[in-house]
Formats: C-alpha cells, structure tokens, sequence
C-alpha cells in the first residue's frame, strides 16, 4: 500500500491541472487527428465554455444543498445517535461504509459529508469505550461509500439523460427514463453486489490482533456551524422566525407532490428541489439556513471554476469533429456484447483527468452514444458505463476525497491502501454488470 500512497502523493496534480491539461491533450489530438486549424481548435473552444452553464448551475447546486442537509442539526444529531449502535471495531467499518453508501446513493455530496462526519463520531464513542479502531480505515469506509453514488437518486449521468433539453437530448432522441439506468434491475442488482463484496473486503482487510492501529487522537468531532443569530431590530426578528422557512418549504413540498402525481420524472432540477424542500423544513430559521449556506459554498468554488474547462473540452471535440474519430475507434474494437464493458474501462481512465461525475458524462457520453447508436446497442449501456467508470476510480482519484479529509484531518496517502481495495472489488462487480446488461 506505502507504494501507491508515495506514488499518488508525488505525481498526481490537482483536480483543476487535470483539467486544464486535459484541455491541451485533447486540443493536441483534434489537431493531429482531424483537418482542423489551430484557429478553428481555439474558436470550437471558446465557444464551448458557455455551453454548459444550466448543467453546471445543477451540479453545483447537488453539492451545495448536499452539505447543507449535512449539516442540519436533526441530520447531524441522527448521526451522533448512529454512531452509537456498531459495538466493535470491526462492525464500526462495516456500519460506517453502509451509512455512507446509503447516504451517496441519495445525494453524494451528502454521502461525502456523512462519511466524514459519522467516521468521527464514531471513532470518538468507540474510544469512550475503550474500543480500538483504526481511524484511517474508518475514513477509508466512509469514502468507499462513494463508490455506488452514479447508480443513486443524484446520479448526474443517468438523471441527465432522463431530463429534457439536456445537451445529450438530439442524440437521444426522447428522455431516457431513469427506469432504464438508475432502477434497471441490473443495476439495483448491482449496487446491492457491490455493498456485499465491498463490505466483505473491508472486513478483510481490517487490523487485527498485534496490526499496527492509529485511532482518533482527540475528541475531534466537528461542532455545529456557529448560528449567529442576536435579534436586536424587526428584521432581525423575521430572520429568526421558523415562519418563513418553513412556509416555504411546505409550499415546494407541494408542488413535488403536484410534480410527481402529474406523472412528473425525476430530473437534477427535482432532485436538487427535494434537498432544498428538506433542508426548509429541518433547519430553525433564515439564520440557520444562510450560516449553513455561508460555511457550504466554499466546496463549490472548484466545480464553478473547472465545468467551463470541461465545457471547452466538449466545444473541441464537437467543433472539429474529433467526437466522430473517437467514436469511430470505438466501433472498430467493439462489437454490441463488448461495447458496455470496453466504455466502463475506459471512463474509468477519463475520470483520472475528468474528476467530476457531471464533467465527465459531459465529455464522453456524447462519443459513448454515438459508438452506442452505431452498434445498436441500447442507450442506457453507455449512460450507466460512463457512470460506473466514474465513480470506480474515484476511489483512488484524490479530488472527490478532499471534503472528507478536511473533516477527518487525514491526507489522501493515509487512506489509499484500503480505497485501491475497494477498487478492486468494485471493479469486479461493475465490469459483470456492464457485460450482463450488454448480453
């Protein structure tokens, strides 16, 4: 493990370099690949910057809204009584990655925050108790929770093609509903696989009799964002008033339930509206809710500024043609039962330079789906290839780990051994997914 943790602590950049050297790779290959100018490779660019600002307001938004619910007090008061309930060292990974995987098949940016959160607390009761447990792998299992959040409720690929007017809709043709990727029963199948064989693993692997153990060297659980909430003047009284919040909220909740009774699909616009309908009702008052807001919004800053490099990437590809040579190449190595497990692999390999879930599907679908429509393979195989690719390598892809580290107080080196672990376990499930749903 101390290898891979050296090599990734030396070698791998940061999320933004990986985007902006992305950037010049695939300017580089259009150049080489297609009979496009250096000009008209710059102007494809250019104008593909903007060309995703809808997507990127969602994705954004998933995030944001994640972390806040996060942090309600009810959400966070359930966690510290969960953190309860495992008795022994062992059951602690186990219940930590279950907790979390639950949670990232929900929303992921609240399984990245609970995984961190519940990691602490727990490590901190069972130290209360004299109970030993190895606080990396604990973080380790909150993270790997992560590892099944593309096949849930926020999963940006499949709700992308489920929403009209997205930028994949010309090549779809109509909305892919997401019965067809994200309750496919392949895919239900999947994720309860990957539960199974990723909690085993972890149990495998976890430090046992003379192994060297690190715990949770203080009570570090993280307090409750600071509410500052003085009532001096009447508007100050209105900010601290549970009224407004919680009429609003009642009146979202209301038009869901209009949504969904109207025979309305799930999209990443009803996604992210259902986060904000139950942060409106569990948080006290404005106050809560714009402290909350406040202390959430840093986690956003490096999406907002890498999606319009992403963007750029697509205007490239799209502007020169280079989207039809990729697409090409795929077709000449795979045939219709390959095709699924081939663009598995193969995003699993972007998403080392394409970190974000959103940026990537950005990138590749439209290459996937072009291969797809040409081999007259079904959508939903390279919808949910490109998903699981992406959210594969995130266990060894350091981007999506940050907010978790910042709440543990661990780096990524500290971790790694036990998330490649998780990768291979994963892997195995999500690779005989793709070649069963391709049969």
């Amino acid at each position: 493990m101390r290898p891979i943790n050296n090599l990734v602590e030396k070698f791998i950049p940061s999320a933004l370099v990986f985007a902006i050297v992305l950037t010049f790779i695939v300017a580089i290959l259009a150049l080489l690949a297609t009979d496009s100018t250096p000009v008209l490779i710059v102007q494809s660019w250019g104008d593909g910057l903007a060309g995703l600002l809808s997507f990127i307001t969602q994705m954004a938004l998933v995030l944001m809204l994640g972390f806040i619910l996060a942090n309600t007090r009810p959400v966070r008061k359930m966690l510290r009584a969960l953190s309860s309930i495992p008795k022994t060292a062992l059951a602690s990974y186990i219940f930590v990655f279950l907790v979390a995987a639950i949670a990232s098949l929900i929303t992921w940016g609240l399984g990245l925050v609970v995984g961190g959160l519940l990691a602490r607390e727990v490590a901190a009761q069972a130290r209360a108790r004299n109970v030993r447990v190895h606080f990396p792998l604990l973080v380790a299992s909150g993270f790997a929770g992560f590892v099944i959040w593309h096949m849930g409720y926020s999963g940006s690929g499949p709700l992308t093609a489920a929403t009209p007017d997205s930028f994949i809709a010309k090549q779809l043709g109509a909305p892919l509903p997401i019965s067809e990727t994200i309750f496919a029963p392949w895919n239900l199948i999947a994720i309860v696989a990957t539960i199974v064989l990723v909690g085993l693993a972890l149990y495998l692997v976890a430090p046992r009799g003379e192994d060297k153990i690190h715990e949770l060297r203080t009570d570090a659980r993280e307090k409750l964002v600071d509410i500052d909430d003085e009532v001096s003047t009447p508007a100050d009284r209105v900010d601290a008033s549970r009224l407004p919040t919680l009429l609003l909220g009642l009146m979202l909740l209301a038009y869901l339930v209009i949504n969904f009774s109207k025979g309305g699909t799930l999209t990443l616009d009803i996604v992210n509206w259902s986060f904000l309908c139950l942060i409106l009702l569990l948080v006290r008052n404005p106050f809560e809710l714009m402290a909350l807001t406040k202390h959430s919004a840093s986690n956003v800053g490096e999406i907002l500024l890498q999606f319009p490099l992403y963007a750029g990437i697509l205007g490239i590809m799209t502007g020169t043609g280079l989207i039809e040579v990729i697409s090409e190449v795929m077709i000449a190595v795979s045939t219709p039962q390959t095709f699924g497990l081939l663009a598995f692999l193969s995003a699993g390999v972007v998403n080392f330079f394409v970190p974000s879930g959103g940026g990537q599907f950005a990138v590749q679908a439209p290459i996937m789906l072009t291969a797809a429509a040409e081999l007259g393979v079904d959508p939903s195989i390279p919808i949910m290839a490109v998903a699981y690719g992406d959210q594969w390598t995130n266990m060894i892809q350091p981007f999506w780990a940050l907010p978790l580290l910042a709440i543990a107080g661990l780096k990524m080196r500290d971790i790694l051994g036990y998330t490649t672990i998780v990768l291979i376990a994963s892997g195995i499930v999500f690779a005989a997914a793709m070649v069963f749903a391709s049969l």
